[in-house]
């Protein structure tokens, strides 16, 4: 008989939740995926290859990866460029499964916004999917670094007035999973891209989380068990 692949619940406690916005909350794939496309193959790249590398990075620091010799103002140029296009194009912007359930349950409670979008971008989308704006949040505009560096997520928790150890990342890419575990966070893995990067617990979207509050004020995270 074949091995059985169920998993008991996973439960985790934190006293606030660091939440990445694209792929993880608001699914925008397919207005990435045509811009990228798009650039890639004006620049004579194979879009195949670039969309491996879009996710969860801002856009300069994916030309970066995608044209290393390429001088950096000109990546910062384009990637003005590409958020402008991004910002107007909302056809196809939904929210992840579970998302508003999630925003709603998690609305009293510490959380923030750590996203690889500017202000513009991020309220473009969240407000397509319909999304409520979290109070607390850290845009491109408030980094110096892009994600997998840690320093977003680390703005978060300072926002929050909350350790980082205490804290749970929400995040769907490589980069993402990777500046959450270099903050020192626990990070949920969500939806396809994230099982393969050692997320702390992973789920296919967020329909299968429940959040609860402690009597102590902490947030209880559940993830459902798998047959």
């Amino acid at each position: 008989m074949p091995a059985s692949t169920a998993t008991a619940p996973v439960v985790l406690t934190a006293k606030a939740l660091l939440l990445d916005m694209d792929g993880t909350i608001v699914n925008s794939d397919a207005v990435v995926e045509r811009c990228w496309r798009d650039w890639a193959l004006s620049h004579g790249l194979d879009p195949e290859e670039a969309l491996k590398v879009v996710h969860g990075r801002q856009g300069y620091a994916t030309m970066a990866v995608l044209l290393p010799d390429r001088p950096m103002e000109i990546n910062h140029a384009e990637n003005a460029v590409m958020l402008a296009r991004e910002t107007a194009d909302t056809d196809g912007v939904v929210p992840v499964a579970g998302a508003p359930a999630f925003m709603a349950a998690i609305a009293a409670l510490p959380h923030a916004l750590v996203t690889s979008a500017d202000a513009a971008l991020a309220t473009a989308r969240m407000t397509a999917a319909a999304l409520p704006m979290p109070a607390v949040r850290v845009t491109a505009e408030s980094v110096q670094a892009s994600k997998p560096d840690p320093e977003g997520f680390l703005k978060g928790a300072a926002a929050l007035g909350v350790d980082p150890a205490d804290c749970i990342v929400f995040e769907d890419s490589a980069a993402g999973i990777a500046a959450g575990r270099a903050a020192g966070m626990r990070v949920i893995g969500v939806g396809p891209r994230a099982g393969a990067h050692a997320p702390t617990a992973h789920v296919a979207d967020l329909t299968t989380l429940t959040v609860t509050s402690t009597e102590n004020g902490s947030i209880q995270l559940t993830v459902a068990a798998t047959a």
